[in-house]
């Protein structure tokens, strides 16, 4: 395994429009192919770069929905998003990731109009937070640098080399998304949710796999500092399909909620 020095700088680097991936963005399924995070995150990168309406007033992205439609390889990607709904309190904007002319993942998400309102402080609810767990060191799938080498970990219960069961850890980026670029709150999320089936599998990675190939995040507000939590339980079914519910933090509190749907099967 490559010492921290030895490990690239960023996830990606620009190359004119296309976004190259560095070791950093391989996944634990196939040494081929991409962690649904750093994809996840490029079209958050690219959601929130797409203009207001004309007279809109001030928003922010409150979901997403990523779609993983094949594998991603470790090749330079383009990605695209367009405004398909510019209405001023609800936008809809489609994103598309493409490896050469195939596209390999696209997400819809909603930008939501920001306006302070009045209410009792009661009404926010509970905003309690996991504790802070222990760092851990750099995680790896088998001996290749991957998507775990770019984030730290800190580890209350569960996780790839923990109890099965529900697992709740923090996730820090520890590498830049986009070289010479600070991952926005919203990219920080994205990048971190996609792990909520990683650290809550019921069945171990050694007979199984549960792969996700979408990823839906909600946030009623958004993140703030570096680290986000997760609280994740995966349910299963005997058919093969299952679901990883995750619940979303930052230092502060509560920020919202990510779903994945899972494809199990034995390796």
């Amino acid at each position: 395994m490559a010492s921290p020095s030895e490990l690239p700088d960023a996830v990606f680097h620009l190359d004119g429009d296309r976004f190259v991936p560095t070791e950093l963005a391989r996944g634990p399924w196939s040494p081929d192919a991409q962690h649904g995070g750093p994809p996840a995150a490029l079209l958050g990168r690219a959601v929130e770069r797409v203009e207001l309406p004309a007279g809109a007033p001030p928003s922010r992205v409150a979901r997403v929905t990523v779609e993983l439609l094949r594998p991603v390889p470790l090749v330079p990607l383009t990605v695209t998003a367009r405004l398909v709904r510019p209405g001023k309190k609800v936008q809809l904007i489609e994103a598309a990731v493409h490896a050469g002319d195939v596209q390999v993942v696209r997400a819809a998400a909603l930008r939501l109009r920001e306006a302070h309102l009045e209410f009792p402080e009661a009404a926010l609810g509970p905003d309690a937070r996991p504790p802070d767990g222990v760092i851990v060191p750099r995680s790896s799938w088998g001996s290749a640098v991957n998507f775990g080498d770019a984030v730290e970990f800190r580890v209350v219960r569960g996780g790839p080399s923990g109890d099965l069961g529900p697992g709740t850890c923090w996730i820090r980026l520890n590498a830049a998304l986009v070289a010479g670029e600070d991952p926005s709150p919203l990219q920080r999320v994205l990048a971190a949710a996609d792990f909520g089936n990683g650290i809550s599998s019921p069945l171990g990675w050694e007979g199984y796999s549960f792969i996700n190939p979408d990823l839906t995040v909600t946030l009623h507000r958004p993140a703030q500092g570096e680290w986000i939590g997760l609280e994740a339980v995966t349910w299963p079914d005997h058919d093969g399909i299952a679901l990883a519910d995750t619940a979303l933090y930052d230092e502060r509190g509560r920020v919202g909620r990510s779903l994945q749907t899972l494809l199990l099967d034995t390796r």
